[in-house]
């Protein structure tokens, strides 16, 4: 009896050890340290995932432990796929194909770099985009005097890289329509010494723009590619496009469903009536890859061209307090056809004056606390007595960090030192609602999520000015940072139920990048070496 008893108890003790049957997964993800990037903030080292989304995280063992399949080591650092909370994708991926004016330095360089590309094109119309002339060390008059020598016959059309401001030749000028006496609500053209300078601002443009020749859809396709890929190589796995056509936004469900397109897009439609009349008559698009369910709208400019609707003059422009794109009566009418739809409301604001003003309409929709997530894009000046207006109708800050280190150079001419306690003020605005989404505005700011999060929290530019840091009362904490680029920018687009964080049930979009960023201050030399959409390297 003790013989059969005591191989009984063996019996029983071996079956306890092996416990439960392993479940078996597509594949375990092992790396240094892996940002879950949910509310708890929580660490890991090891992923479960099966049919491209998440089935649990923990630590290496415990993962081992209760999970089989194959096994990726990673040499690196883990965090969900990067989400850009506000860009131009599409408008991005034309530039791919135009003159590339980033980072041009004086005007001579901006000819210079048009000419050498319209050796390559045959189009009809020369198109670009990217200078700043605040960067430039010669001041003056922007005219298109040479612009009109060296291409008397085409029309060029170059455009600032905040999209708010360009220079036309005098043939773009002449197709258009433009003389001394035309006259546009909501944008200004340049005049001096009674001759055009080919200066065109925010409205103005777009006498211009409508008659340059749309791409083909072959080259609209082909573009759009090529910024996929780009966003991949950025840690790019979902971006924003604030503002898009009817026609774009049914190009790219098309290219998604052939499989062509795979990064994930929220789209913001423009307040157009075609894209009215088909959201009324079939409701938002929301599917794993594409959303559209909120439009874009414009209050006001942009402060380097001097559009941006102020509640005092320009400190370097007497008696100019800047534009209203779309007038406050007007937005009232669009925003009372988004609120019927019971889509997101998404307006640029950048002055005091235009981020008082919205938020006071949107709080005649919104009426108190809610979870309609209407946002204002950009948030650059917000008189700190406004700022209450956000959280008093759960009003969504969507802001861009290196809007702040690019605009730091000159932000204090245009609105005097007195008033810039209100400007790129993101530790206030965070303060308000205790979230708040980040992105670029690419093609206006590099495509660079790094870039992103080094602007937020070190407030300098990639040059490390200024020392010490801009306003850096304002600076967010690398956590408050690496929310903005995941989870809290999945909520601004209301998609944080499947992508943002890696949690159990999300899709697993996860980017690997060489160096821990989180406490690195000079993370900027990280590489990306593996961006993954559902547990699939791009």
């Amino acid at each position: 009896m003790k013989t059969l008893f005591y191989f009984l108890t063996i019996g029983i003790v071996f079956i306890s050890s092996c416990g439960e049957p392993k479940i078996a997964v597509d594949r375990i993800l092992i790396a240094n340290k892996i940002y879950i990037c949910n509310e708890e903030f929580d660490m890991a080292e090891a992923l479960a995932i099966s049919d491209g989304k998440i089935v649990a995280f923990g630590t290496a063992k415990e993962i081992q432990s209760k999970y089989t399949g194959e096994i990726q080591e990673v040499d690196g650092t883990v965090y969900p796929g990067f989400i850009d909370a506000h860009s131009h994708f599409y408008g991005y991926s034309l530039t791919l194909q135009k003159v590339d004016l980033i980072n041009v330095s004086s005007l001579d360089e901006l000819i210079e770099r048009t000419i050498t590309f319209a050796k390559t094109t045959n189009e009809g119309w020369i198109t670009g985009r990217g200078w700043d002339q605040t960067t430039w060390e010669e001041k003056g008059t922007l005219t298109n005097n040479l612009l009109n020598a060296y291409f008397p016959n085409t029309p060029v059309f170059l455009k600032r890289i905040d999209g708010h401001a360009g220079l036309a030749n005098a043939k773009a000028l002449e197709l258009a329509g433009i003389s001394v006496t035309t006259k546009v609500a909501g944008g200004t053209i340049d005049i001096q010494n009674g001759r055009l300078t080919g200066l065109l601002t925010d409205n103005a443009m777009n006498l211009i723009d409508n008659i340059i020749p749309a791409p083909s859809r072959s080259s609209e396709i082909k573009a759009l590619l090529m910024g996929q890929q780009a966003c991949f190589d950025a840690g790019l796995t979902t971006v924003t496009d604030a503002g898009l056509d009817l026609s774009t936004i049914l190009l790219i469900d098309s290219l998604q469903k052939t499989g062509d397109l795979t990064i994930r897009v929220y789209a913001m439609a423009n307040p157009t009536d075609e894209n009215f009349e088909y959201f009324k008559k079939n409701g938002p698009i929301a599917n794993d890859k594409l959303q559209v369910s909120s439009f874009k709208l414009y209050a006001d400019g942009a402060l380097g061209s001097r559009g941006a609707k102020l509640k005092q003059p320009y400190c370097d422009h007497a008696g100019h307090s800047g534009v209203w794109v779309t007038e406050p009566n007007q937005l009232v009418k669009l925003y009372q056809q988004v609120y019927d739809l019971n889509f997101q409301a998404n307006t640029h604001c950048i002055g005091d004056s235009a981020n008082k003003r919205v938020l006071e309409i949107y709080g005649e929709f919104l009426k108190g606390k809610n979870d309609k997530r209407w946002r204002i894009e950009h948030a650059q000046v917000v008189t700190p007595e406004d700022r209450a207006l956000f959280s008093k109708y759960s009003i969504i800050p969507s802001v861009q960090p290196t809007h702040a280190t690019s605009d730091m150079r000159w932000a204090d001419k245009r609105l005097c030192n007195t008033r810039m306690n209100g400007a790129y003020a993101y530790k206030s605005l965070l303060a308000l609602n205790g979230w708040m989404p980040l992105g670029t505005d690419f093609p206006v700011e590099d495509i660079s999520p790094l870039k992103t999060f080094f602007a937020a929290v070190y407030r300098q530019d990639t040059k490390n000015q200024p020392m010490g840091g801009f306003h850096m009362e304002e600076a967010l904490s690398p956590k408050e940072a690496l929310l903005g680029m995941t989870l809290w920018a999945a909520r601004g687009n209301t998609m944080e139920q499947k992508i943002g964080s890696l949690e159990k049930g999300k899709l697993a979009d996860f980017v690997i990048l060489a160096e821990d960023i989180y406490p690195e201050k000079y993370m900027l030399k990280t590489k990306v070496t593996g961006t993954y959409l559902e547990g699939i390297k791009k």
